[in-house]
């Protein structure tokens, strides 16, 4: 494939909404695919696929969707954002498809968005939706999805951060031992741990009743707030101790690499060559995480709103909510417009979903392919790249093992992009 010279422009996308386009250089007089990427709540006017899918041929603009006056942003405001966004890309000449990207929690914005594009926000209006999606106004829908190493959605990474071993919602200093996952009798080791079945059992099942427990008060908060009975009169600080999703921040997968380790099917396994297998994909992570954050508030407490928890990280569980080795089940899906695996049953797009195999998260892109609605879907994994593309050398068997993951990536998907399905001009225009 040609590499092409990158020209960056740093632009205002829209009020509030900076962005980088990212163009390869000679190519300005032709009409070109335009991806655009965008994460929930980072900054990505310098993710690596700007570049990397700009020297393959493609346009590429990298927006910020959080960019507001104060600390907290709704799933409204970053709708906007991405709204804003694909229309830059409409309003420019010589632009023929728009595909979004997602990675890590970008999928569930992009996901989500895409969702109600194609349908009109009424399908996460119903009654089964933790809190209905507050704004009708529709919004201008792309034509392809490219989801690269999305995690399960903010609102289920929130639930395995939840540490189900907080005894007081009001402090993160007492613990119960039953359910602490770093106490050497429940079998934590520093180096890597591995767990009696019964102790995962009595861990997801705390974690899945003080997930519903903490959905309970703020709905409870939400209703005497909108009643005119809370704390102030339009919203109020929410504070969940031991909550943090960042990664390093109590998910029992971290420390027992057994969970969360494989396929289910066989996948499409792309090695350092570029070549690829049909098999059963397994994770090359290593143990993680050696203590709890839950005793600190900025690195273990989630600190937010009411309203923008109910909007932006929350799901129902259900009694039997739990994950093993390959898969995680329980979690009510349709409860919320957070998580891709959900938003995806409304999406008909062409879509790409692709897991890196040293990631934590890469098991997401097999349940998120498999309940998309698209006819045209393909799922496939990069063997040895990280969670931010990057080849993971600590997990090399020996030296060059996995090559260069970030280039393998790209490849790949710049072949999905150039196969076909995105000639000619867009049906939604």
């Amino acid at each position: 494939m040609k590499e092409y010279e990158v020209k960056e422009t740093f632009l205002r996308v829209t009020r509030r909404v900076p962005g980088v386009l990212y163009e390869p250089a000679g190519r300005d007089g032709e009409c070109l695919n335009a991806v655009l990427v965008m994460h929930s709540d980072e900054d990505y006017l310098d993710a690596p696929t700007g570049r990397q899918l700009a020297k393959r041929g493609f346009r590429v603009l990298c927006a910020n969707a959080m960019v507001k006056e104060g600390l907290f942003f709704t799933q409204v405001d970053k709708m906007q954002a991405v709204k804003g966004a694909v229309e830059y890309l409409r309003s420019l000449p010589r632009v023929n498809r728009i595909i979004l990207m997602g990675h890590s929690g970008g999928a569930t914005l992009m996901t989500a968005y895409q969702a109600i594009a194609e349908n009109g926000a009424q399908i996460f209006q119903g009654p089964e939706v933790i809190l209905p999606y507050p704004d009708s106004s529709p919004l201008p829908p792309a034509d392809g999805l490219m989801l690269l190493d999305a995690n399960w959605g903010n609102a289920a990474m929130q639930l395995f951060s939840l540490d189900p071993a907080v005894v007081s919602e009001d402090s993160g200093m007492e613990l119960d031992p039953v359910y602490n996952l770093f106490e050497k009798e429940n079998g934590f080791k520093k180096e890597g741990s591995t767990f009696s079945d019964a102790f995962i059992r009595r861990f997801q099942r705390k974690q899945g009743e003080r997930n519903n427990q903490i959905l309970a008060h703020a709905l409870e908060c939400w209703e005497k707030i909108q009643a005119g009975e809370g704390r102030y009169s339009d919203d109020e600080p929410l504070v969940i101790p031991g909550a943090n999703q960042v990664f390093f921040n109590n998910k029992l997968y971290a420390q027992d690499i057994r969970l969360m380790s494989h396929t289910r099917q066989p996948r499409e396994l792309i090695h350092a060559d570029g070549s690829s297998t049909v098999e059963i994909v397994h994770s090359v992570r290593h143990p993680e995480n050696p203590e709890s954050m839950t005793h600190n508030m900025m690195d273990g407490a989630r600190i937010m709103t009411v309203y923008n928890y109910l909007t932006s990280y929350a799901v129902r569980t259900l009694d039997s909510y739990g994950y093993g080795e390959d898969s995680v089940w329980g979690i009510d899906w349709d409860s919320t417009y957070c998580c891709p695996p959900g938003n995806v049953q409304h999406i008909h797009v062409p879509s790409l979903f692709m897991g890196m195999t040293a990631g934590w998260e890469f098991l997401a892109a097999e349940t998120i392919y498999e309940m998309s609605a698209s006819i045209d879907k393909h799922v496939a994994f990069v063997e040895g790249a990280n969670h931010k593309f990057h080849t993971a050398h600590h997990c090399e068997a020996f030296k060059g093992q996995f090559g260069n993951t970030m280039e393998t990536l790209h490849d790949y998907v710049a072949k999905w992009l150039s196969e076909g399905r995105f000639e000619g001009p867009s049906s939604f225009q």
